[in-house]
């Protein structure tokens, strides 16, 4: 099995930036899974940003949806960062998808995989108790997709302020 670890933290903690160097610390060429969506234009200026900070060391693979499609199809070609697994789960429960599933089916092929896998997720419940059930929910289901995911991978790093702390192994 190849080495999985996840990497969480707040928005703008600097969790993308330390993902990508643990990713290529694996060596070069990487594999960028992106599941992020370009609804608007903050959000596509975002994607151009996260693009061009990469360099020709990586390749994208646009997985919105079959994040465990994406893993199975680039196992084998170089270490794999998956940015990230919350912009997944939103992606999921706005298309009426079984995300439980999902994230059983996530967590299921990790055992699978020969090459690594980084995961990036945000940190999403240190927070205050959102005012609407919706954003309650996603809140409590990236909560337990994190913990899956987590438990299933040999590391575990949360970042803060730009600094990554190693949560697992301890």
């Amino acid at each position: 099995m190849g080495k999985s670890i996840l990497i969480t933290g707040g928005a703008r903690s600097g969790k993308s930036r330390f993902a990508e160097r643990v990713t290529l610390g694996f060596g070069a060429p990487a594999i960028y899974i992106a599941t992020a969506e370009a609804h608007d234009a903050e959000m596509s200026d975002r994607i151009g940003q996260h693009k061009a900070r990469r360099g020709e060391e990586w390749r994208t693979v646009e997985a919105p949806l079959d994040l465990v499609g994406a893993l199975d199809a680039s196992d084998g070609a170089g270490p794999r960062l998956v940015d990230c697994l919350t912009l997944w789960l939103t992606n999921l429960m706005l298309s009426d998808a079984d995300w439980q599933a999902a994230a059983r089916d996530v967590v299921a092929a990790l055992p699978r995989q020969t090459s690594p896998v980084i995961f990036v997720t945000n940190e999403v419940g240190a927070g205050i108790v959102p005012e609407n059930a919706l954003a309650r929910a996603f809140r409590d289901a990236a909560g337990l997709l994190n913990q899956n995911v987590a438990e299933a991978c040999d590391e575990l790093w949360f970042c803060v302020a730009g600094h990554p702390l190693r949560v697992k192994p301890t």
